[in-house]
């Protein structure tokens, strides 16, 4: 009876922080952006469009803008950067925390940091509040995002 009740408390003890998470799991599309830099409102792109991806154990994030053209010219190519925010990495939850282990990024100098949003998951819709934290273009101000 032992030999057959200890690998189910094993599985049991393995599983239960997977399926503590698994409500999370899912694609989630963008229905808003809100961003403040240095306290004021901030456009980072016109009529962004994004998905969030969140697996038992690793996410994506990624957002463009609207209208994205081809770039060939210097001027076309940086546009095409300032129209795109994409990360991804591992992520663990704790209580109404969401933190997100950065393992690659559209701005280097995320990749390897942590970034903690509060979350609120209700029914379908997931919300992700994030900082103050140093603004990714220009590191110099402050960021907060929704």
């Amino acid at each position: 009876m032992v030999r057959l009740i200890s690998p189910l408390i094993l599985v049991l003890v393995i599983a239960t922080p997977i399926l503590g998470q698994q409500s999370l799991v899912g694609t989630y599309k963008l229905v808003s952006l809100f961003v403040e830099a240095d306290g004021k409102p901030f456009e980072p792109m016109k009529a962004p469009h994004g998905y969030l991806v969140i697996t038992p154990t690793h996410f994506i994030y990624f957002i463009t803008a609207e209208n994205r053209k081809f770039g060939t010219s210097v001027d076309d190519k940086a546009a095409l950067l300032d129209s795109l925010i994409a990360y991804a990495g591992s992520y663990r939850v704790e209580g109404d925390k969401f933190l997100q282990n950065i393992g690659v990024s559209w701005s280097e100098g995320e990749k390897g940091k942590t970034r903690v949003t509060t979350m609120e998951l209700s029914g379908n819709r997931l919300t992700l509040k994030a900082g103050p934290m140093p603004f990714p273009r220009d590191p110099s101000k402050t960021m907060i995002n929704r």
